[in-house]
């Protein structure tokens, strides 16, 4: 495929990174799937410059790059508020906009959520590793932005207006409430008070978190009957809870395989917003059947589609 180069790298910011939705397939043999935590945000931006769900972004988070552009492009922010401007004026999220050779995107530090993702029409350009590719060291896979580097993107076959932006429904799955949790597979390693009492807590999420995985802390503790399990395979928003007895989220770099007792898994409509949680935020977790969960999953996925049609149209 042919590519260009897009930006210029004078600032690369806290941690930002080449991300698509993971390469998934590969947890048999000890790889992890990876990819944008936020892939809600991630989606939204590649579509509002014409991309493909699966191309790359630029993740960013908590503290955004400065980027000199190279050439004519057409750019869209999902995610985090990272107080972006071209030029010094603001630039809204969730809208494309095209920004003339010369100028300066910069972002700075995070006002609102944790991880904002840059799309490029064209897709950001970078070599696949298994299918993906999104950004995982122990893979050489994907990168992280360097300073002095030209960030380089695939030649775009759509034309994009400036101002696309998404209709509001799109954004409801940020809304500020309870995390829906779908209890098990391991409910026969805790007693009924301890899932009460999992449900009636209010968590914070420690500093020791990252991609991998959300540490929580709180007043009591959830202690299961027992402490290990024969290992199984992870997902994305399985919580365990550890021998001492405080939940741990599995996310997006997490590894293959756990061998802690699962309370639950998170409903996949709540991931985007757990992904824009930072240490220090409180949370709250609240039950959910599998059928509720799958039916507001078709919920978001017909809202997705009917955008999809309006935006290529």
């Amino acid at each position: 495929m042919r590519e260009k180069a897009v930006f210029y790298v004078e600032k690369p910011g806290l941690y930002s990174t080449v991300q698509d939705l993971g390469r998934s397939g590969h947890q048999e043999y000890g790889i992890v799937v990876g990819g944008a935590m936020d892939t809600w945000a991630h989606k939204l931006a590649n579509k509002l410059v014409g991309n493909k769900s699966s191309a790359a972004t630029i993740e960013m988070t908590l503290l955004g790059p400065t980027l000199r552009a190279l050439e004519d492009v057409t750019i869209a922010i999902g995610g985090a508020d990272l107080g972006a401007t071209i030029d010094g004026n603001p630039l809204m999220p969730f809208k494309s906009t095209h920004i003339k050779k010369g100028s300066l995107l910069a972002f700075g530090e995070v006002k609102s959520g944790v991880r904002a993702y840059l799309a490029v029409a064209g897709g950001i350009a970078s070599e696949k590793t298994l299918n993906s590719r999104s950004t995982y060291a122990s893979l050489n896979a994907g990168y992280e932005l360097a300073r002095g580097q030209e960030l380089h993107s695939y030649l775009s076959k759509n034309t994009v207006r400036s101002g696309r932006r998404p209709v509001a429904s799109l954004l409801d799955v940020y809304q500020d409430k309870s995390f829906r949790v779908i209890t098990g597979p391991d409910e026969h390693a805790f007693v009924d008070e301890q899932v009460k009492r999992f449900f009636l807590q209010t968590y914070t999420i420690t500093t020791e978190s990252d991609r991998m995985g959300y540490r929580l802390t709180s007043e009591r503790p959830i202690k299961p009957l027992i402490a290990d399990i024969i290992s199984d395979a992870t997902t994305m928003g399985t919580i365990q809870i550890p021998g001492e007895g405080y939940p741990m989220i599995l996310l997006a770099d997490r590894q293959t395989t756990g061998g802690y007792p699962r309370i639950g898994t998170i409903a996949r409509v709540d991931l985007p917003r757990l992904a824009q949680r930072k240490p220090g935020d409180k949370i709250n977790f609240e039950q959910i059947s599998v059928q509720d969960a799958q039916r507001e999953l078709r919920k978001m996925e017909s809202i997705w589609k009917r955008f999809s049609i309006f935006a290529d149209s």
